[in-house]
């Protein structure tokens, strides 16, 4: 595993800030310990310092995985989130939208969150910017992409998506051969 690159660092910091702003240091600096990221494969996890200086000992042609993996990295070098971030970024997350029980099941299955599905939006959350996918019951489903302001959806039509979709808990079953 080794560091990531300063360029990488700043567009993995630029994605966590789009779903929890200010509170990316909050990830690293825990009243547990000291967290860090880490790369191999194109894919980035999140470990505590302390486990990482005990994986030290394993050579790293036997080691698949530490910690969490919160994202990969694509050939045109853009980062993208994966669900297994989700209890990490729910705590953090400065904007939230809450999904009716109606809306949950398609939220799940890879849909956008219509208007007639809301049941409630951060006040002030502005277009296009990344949310975190709750349930009526606080239960963190997904994160996706506000596709409409807080003031745009109180007057949208009920066939308007207000979320796009980005992740969801259900990729756990769908894509657990791509999960790492």
């Amino acid at each position: 595993m080794r560091k990531l690159s300063e360029e990488r660092t700043k567009l993995l910091f630029e994605k966590l800030s789009l779903y929890i702003g200010g509170n990316v240091k909050m990830l690293i600096d825990r009243p547990d310990g000291l967290y860090c990221f880490r790369e191999k494969k194109e894919r980035v996890y999140y470990v505590s310092e302390k486990i990482l200086s005990l994986a030290e000992s394993v050579s790293p042609d036997n080691m698949i995985s530490l910690g969490i993996c919160f994202g990969k990295f694509t050939k045109s070098n853009k980062f993208l989130l994966h669900i297994t971030a989700l209890t990490y970024l729910a705590p953090y997350a400065q904007f939230k939208i809450w999904v009716k029980p109606s809306m949950e099941q398609q939220f799940l299955y890879g849909h956008h969150v219509l208007k007639s599905g809301l049941g409630r939006i951060t006040e002030n959350t502005p277009k296009y910017q990344g949310v975190v996918v709750l349930s009526m019951a606080d239960v963190p489903l997904g994160f996706g992409k506000a596709a409409k302001s807080t003031a745009e959806c109180k007057h949208a039509d009920p066939l308007t998506i207000v979320c796009f979709h980005e992740a969801d808990i259900g990729e756990y079953v769908r894509s657990e051969e791509t999960l790492l």
